[in-house]
């Protein structure tokens, strides 16, 4: 069992993801992340921007970021973002205790802002994925454009 496949699930679990959620965004995830990379964090997410668009899956590893869509009328799945932390500037991300939830921005390569908002159900959890963010985008890369 690669490296992936054996920190994938337990992140996974660890966020509450449903194994039928995992099973089916399972395949998209492959093709992005090299057998070798270790999952950090992955959870569910929308987009604040586009409220109706779907549930978001998003997977963050130490080198990657990659997001799918599941759409909310035929439950299809496509690739929302597939980024190398290294082409991903301006990265943010704001805790707020009272809504138990996590902002998270960053701009792709291509220009365009990312938004998504992880709730996490209790104050406890948003630490916890505070301390993921800043794990990945400050202790171990210290080179990526991280906005205050």
């Amino acid at each position: 069992m690669d490296v992936f496949s054996r920190t994938f699930l337990p992140a996974a679990a660890e966020a509450g993801v449903a194994i039928a959620t995992v099973s089916r965004h399972m395949p998209i995830f492959r093709r992005c992340v090299e057998p070798d990379d270790s999952t950090v964090l992955v959870t569910r997410c929308v987009n604040p921007d586009r409220p109706l668009a779907g549930e978001y899956l998003m997977l963050l590893t130490y080198r990657r970021l990659v997001i799918t869509q599941e759409t909310r009328l035929m439950h299809r799945l496509r690739l929302h973002l597939n980024a190398n932390l290294r082409h991903l500037s301006e990265v943010t991300w704001n805790t707020d205790l009272r809504l138990a939830a996590v902002d998270v921005a960053a701009t792709a390569v291509d220009g365009v802002r990312e938004r998504f908002r992880v709730r996490v159900g209790e104050p406890d959890r948003v630490r916890h994925f505070d301390a993921r963010f800043k794990q990945v985008f400050r202790e171990r890369r210290p080179g990526l454009q991280i906005a205050a």
